[in-house]
């Protein structure tokens, strides 16, 4: 038995199948669907969704765009993944690596809407695709070595397109060395201050994801050892890496969160116990404001640059941002990022210090602890949350998700054909 990383791979690759799929995956394989079309409808008017609609115009194709619009499939792809990405609002995976594994989904919408497949056909690729890339994170940590956590997610994506579209096993694995070899992303795009590029790159993944599976598909080879050669990916980028389990785990899926709130995972419990706070103590009576948390919701979310967000992009990973803005409006949506100068929000950030506990970075990312204490002249009050809404192991229910996706744009009717209805086709996903 060889347990090449690329033998590993191909292995969990052939032995997925419909047949092994539990009805808790297939449901949540739905709930990820309509969630990635719901936040995809809340970013369709965003400056990044134009430039790359208007950009799409250059090239010629028929797969479906979330805009309703048709172009070529690696452009598509782009475009359908920068609308699920942009408002930082679809799903997670925590391990060594972390992840938005429902980034992949469009590609899959692209390249399913060529073969003209219905929600059904994406069930396999979905859960094929989340457990690649999944494995790929619990295998090592991008973020400390100075790369991004894409590497993986195109991975996965060529992985669940390699289903999709039927590639023998020579096919997938040239495809997936023509993902890996030319395109490592670095991590550059998720420090200091942030740019359209940090959802541009979960974009470019998934095009660089379907280019190279049509062009394996039509006999172009690559490297056979981009993970495990003399200059592969473990030699040069990641030589701690080990992937443990050459089985497909079908229930994978199951184990990624929903993100209730449109910020970054880790500040989900935050931005929940300062809403509980907040109807606690009115903004004007905060002298000071503690947030205690775990090392990567401080070096992720806290860095100098995020306690003076000037754009979107930034502060929807600016800890402080997010605790002062629900503080002040009692709310969070996508609306608070239009009062990036709030008076009240930047008051209360000039009045915030956030803390890492040792303690609480030793039991990341089984648990999320984070606690918040704010001082008034009276008195101080407190708060804490190990476990956010939506978490696996706290997760928002359907009448939550549909909540989310009518007020990002859904109708109902949608959200109930999609968690309903399997023959429904991918093509009728767009707005």
């Amino acid at each position: 038995m060889n347990n090449a990383a690329e033998d590993v791979i191909s292995h969990v690759i052939s032995e997925a199948d419909f047949d092994s799929l539990p009805s808790d995956s297939i449901n949540e394989i739905k709930r990820r669907i309509i969630d990635s079309i719901g936040v995809a409808r809340g970013a369709l008017k965003s400056l990044p969704a134009k430039i790359a609609a208007n950009t799409a115009k250059e090239y010629k194709g028929n797969a479906l765009m979330l805009n309703g619009n048709r172009t070529s499939p690696d452009m598509a792809a782009f475009y359908n993944t920068l609308l699920i990405r942009y408002i930082d609002f679809n799903d997670t995976y925590l391990s060594k690596e972390p992840l938005h594994p429902s980034d992949m989904l469009g590609a899959l919408f692209s390249v399913g809407s060529l073969k003209n497949v219905s929600l059904r056909d994406l069930f396999l690729p979905t859960a094929l695709g989340y457990d690649i890339s999944m494995k790929l994170c619990d295998s090592t940590s991008l973020r400390e070595k100075g790369y991004d956590h894409v590497n993986f997610l195109q991975v996965g994506a060529t992985a669940a397109l390699s289903k999709m579209l039927n590639l023998s096993d020579a096919q997938t694995r040239n495809a997936i060395s023509m993902t890996i070899i030319p395109h490592v992303a670095l991590r550059e795009s998720r420090v200091g201050a942030l740019s359209m590029w940090k959802a541009g790159a979960a974009a470019d993944a998934s095009r660089v994801s379907v280019f190279a599976s049509i062009l394996a598909r039509n006999g172009f080879t690559a490297p056979a050892t981009p993970i495990t050669g003399k200059m592969g990916f473990i030699k040069e980028i990641a030589p701690d890496m080990r992937l443990k389990s050459r089985a497909f785990d079908p229930y994978a899926i199951t184990h990624t969160f929903i993100k209730k709130y449109p910020v970054e995972y880790h500040a989900q419990v935050a931005v929940d116990l300062a809403l509980r706070l907040a109807r606690r103590v009115n903004w004007p009576d905060i002298k000071k404001i503690e947030i205690i948390t775990y090392e990567a919701g401080k070096s992720i979310l806290a860095d100098s640059e995020k306690w003076d967000p000037t754009n979107k992009e930034t502060a929807d990973h600016s800890l402080p941002f997010i605790v002062c803005s629900a503080l002040a409006h009692k709310d969070f949506w996508l609306e608070n990022y239009l009062k990036l100068k709030d008076p009240a929000t930047r008051k209360l950030m000039r009045l915030t210090k956030v803390y890492e506990n040792s303690e609480y970075s030793k039991v990341y990312p089984t648990s999320l602890p984070t606690k918040i204490k704010i001082y008034t002249r009276k008195e101080v009050y407190e708060d804490k949350l190990d476990l956010p809404r939506g978490h696996w192991k706290n997760p928002m229910s359907n009448e939550e998700l549909k909540a989310k996706f009518v007020r990002l744009g859904g109708a109902p009717k949608d959200f109930d054909d999609i968690l309903k209805t399997d023959g429904k086709r991918v093509s009728s996903l767009a707005k």
